[in-house]
């Protein structure tokens, strides 16, 4: 009984070291770019949103490890088992923007009320980064979540992507083309892919991701241009 103990405290402690080791490193990193207070404020918001997928995925019953971070990349939790629907999949996807966008506009209120630049300008990277991750494409949130809408809608997201890199270039946004480029080509061939068991809902249920999608994008998009007015003012 010892030894199993010690077998378990070995694993949740090498959950925990994962996770805070990976994150020490990604404050360290942004700490030499944008300063020790910024880097320790915008990981924490990483984290927030990496919670929210946490925390969803396992309300619905899915093994899920915790988070881990890569600097300059960001952050992402192993599901160790693969989501039964693409209805489960939209949920766990949503919940990562949700909880990240909560945290931004509360930096954001404090922000207001004490003047703080330094939270400003947390809470308009906060949104900032969850808006990006809402582009409608495989491996990102948005990807995920509008795939029980319908897969076609990531060639959306190809444009996006493309204009994204065409204005401010960057290594991580190949990345992510490259990563979806085959279930995007996937789409494209099976058109019918929408009625398979995976995708199959109902329509009130996409529906419902729809209205949530857009409102949450809707919301990010206001509040970042709003900030970064606040920001160019102050």
């Amino acid at each position: 009984m010892k030894a199993l103990a010690a077998l378990l405290l070995a694993g949740k402690l090498g959950k925990f070291l994962t996770t805070g080791g990976t994150m020490l490193i990604s404050v360290f990193a942004y700490a030499f770019v944008f300063g020790w207070w910024y880097a320790v404020g915008f990981v924490a918001l990483i984290f927030a949103h990496e919670m929210g997928h946490f925390i969803a995925a396992r309300k619905r019953g899915l093994k899920v490890g915790a988070p881990t971070f890569i600097p300059f990349v960001g952050a992402w939790i192993e599901l160790k088992e693969q989501p039964m629907s693409a209805e489960t999949e939209a949920f766990v996807g949503i919940a990562g923007p949700m909880l990240g966008t909560a945290a931004a506009f509360g930096c954001y209120l404090v922000a207001l009320e004490s003047g703080s630049r330094l939270l400003m300008a947390l809470a308009y990277s906060g949104f900032v980064l969850n808006l990006f991750n809402l582009i409608p494409l495989t491996p990102l949130d948005g990807g995920r979540i509008v795939s029980v809408i319908s897969p076609r809608i990531w060639f959306l997201g190809i444009p996006m992507l493309a204009g994204l890199f065409l204005w401010s270039p960057s290594p991580l946004l190949i990345l992510i083309a490259i990563i979806a480029i085959p279930q995007v080509w996937a789409a494209f061939k099976n058109k019918s892919m929408k009625d398979s068991d995976y995708y199959r809902a109902a329509p009130s249920v996409r529906l419902r991701y729809t209205f949530q999608y857009l409102a949450l994008t809707g919301v990010l998009a206001v509040m970042a241009f709003a900030v970064h007015e606040k920001l160019e003012v102050g």
